[in-house]
C-alpha cells in the first residue's frame, strides 16, 4: 500500500469555556489517508467531525498532537503565509451553501478569489477557468456576473465545489457538504463528487451524518464518538459487520432503502443523548449510553486495535470485541 497522503495522530482540539472547564471537542484521534481514498467520517451530531476537520486543515489550531502532509508536518499553528504555501494542496468545502459564499461578490469573483490571493495564474487565465470550471460543476459560464442569492442550495454548493477545486487541490475535507441540500439534489452533489475525484485523482475527507450515502462514496468509514475514533474500516465491513456497541445501534437507527436488507435486521435504538463533552471523565465515551457495558468500560479508556483476520486493516476501542 502507498504512504499516506495524511497523517494525524494523537490531533486533540480543547476549547476554554470559563475559567476552568474544557471542552474536549477533539481527543488524541489518529487516522491515515491514503492517495485517492475517500475516507468518511460519520457519527452523531456533536461528536466532533466538523472540528477534526477544521483543525486537520489549519482553521482551528491544535491543542495536542500532529498532521503530516504528503510527509511533511503541517506548522502547530497557521499563519497568513502557511495558509498561503498550503491552499493549492488543500482545501475544504463548508457545510451550508447560503453562508460559505459572500453575498457581496459574483459567483466569478467567488471562484476566482483563490488564483488571485495566490498569484498562481494570471487575471485572463482566472476568468478563463472559473467560466470552464462553472461548466464541470454543471453550471452555466455565463453566471459569472451573477450573485449568489440568484442560485439555489444546490447551485450554491456546486459553486463552492468549482471554489475549492480550480486551485487543483490534493486533499479536500467535504464539511457535509450535502446536509443543507434537499433530498432530489443530494444525489446530484455527490455523483458530481465521485466524477470530479476520479478525474482528478483528489483524496478526501467526507464527513457525514448519513451512513448509507458514506457507505455509497467511501473506501473506508471511520467512526466518532464524542471527540474520539471507536472504530475504523472497509466500508462495507463497518456498515454490514459493525464490531463497536455504537457503530451497530448508529447503523441500526439508520434507515435503509433495501426492503430485504430493512426486514432482515434488528432494530436498534440509541439511548439517551450523546453527553456533554466538558471535562470528560476516564473510561469508555459510549459508557453511559451502552446495553454491554462493563466495569472496566467505566474505568479505563480503550484504545483502538487492528481485530482483522483477513489481512486488511479493522480497528475497534472496545473491551467487547471477541473474535468470531
Amino acid at each position: 500500500m502507498t504512504e499516506p497522503l495524511v497523517q494525524v495522530h494523537n490531533l486533540t482540539k480543547h476549547f476554554k469555556l470559563g475559567m476552568r472547564d474544557l471542552v474536549h471537542a477533539v481527543d488524541g484521534v489518529s487516522l491515515d489517508i491514503h492517495p485517492k481514498e475517500i475516507v468518511g467520517l460519520v457519527g452523531e451530531s456533536g461528536s466532533g467531525k466538523s472540528t477534526l476537520g477544521k483543525t486537520i486543515i489549519g482553521l482551528h489550531t491544535k491543542t495536542a498532537g500532529r498532521v503530516n502532509f504528503d510527509g511533511r508536518r503541517l506548522p502547530f499553528r497557521f499563519s497568513a503565509t502557511h495558509f498561503r504555501n498550503y491552499a493549492n494542496r488543500m482545501q475544504m468545502i463548508f457545510q451550508d451553501p447560503y453562508s460559505s459564499l459572500n453575498p457581496r461578490m459574483t459567483v466569478g469573483e467567488i471562484i476566482g478569489e483563490g488564483p488571485k490571493l495566490l498569484g498562481l495564474k494570471t487575471r485572463e487565465e482566472t476568468k478563463r477557468e472559473t467560466r470552464e470550471w462553472l461548466e464541470r460543476v454543471g453550471l452555466n459560464a455565463d453566471h459569472v456576473s451573477r450573485y449568489p442569492h440568484e442560485f439555489s442550495g444546490g447551485q450554491r454548493q456546486r459553486i463552492g465545489i468549482a471554489r475549492a477545486l480550480i486551485l487543483e487541490p490534493d486533499f479536500v475535507i467535504c464539511d457535509e457538504p450535502i446536509s443543507a441540500l434537499d433530498v432530489s439534489v443530494q444525489a446530484q452533489v455527490i455523483n458530481l463528487l465521485g466524477e470530479l475525484k476520479d478525474s482528478l485523482g483528489l483524496t478526501l475527507l467526507f464527513i457525514a451524518h448519513d451512513l448509507s450515502m458514506v457507505r455509497y462514496v467511501s473506501d473506508r468509514i471511520a467512526v466518532m464518538y464524542l471527540g474520539s475514533l471507536i472504530e475504523i474500516g472497509p466500508a462495507d465491513e463497518v456498515f454490514f459487520q459493525p464490531k463497536h456497541p455504537y457503530t451497530k445501534v448508529l447503523i441500526g437507527s439508520n434507515p435503509e432503502p433495501d426492503p430485504k436488507f430493512e426486514r432482515s435486521r434488528t432494530s436498534t435504538k440509541i439511548l439517551g443523548e450523546i453527553p456533554s463533552p466538558v471535562n470528560i471523565k476516564p473510561g469508555c465515551r459510549f459508557a453511559s449510553r451502552c446495553p454491554k457495558v462493563m466495569d472496566v468500560c467505566r474505568k479505563t479508556t480503550p484504545e483502538l486495535r487492528n481485530i482483522a483476520t483477513n489481512g486488511k486493516e479493522r480497528l475497534v476501542a472496545c473491551y467487547l470485541y471477541e473474535e468470531e
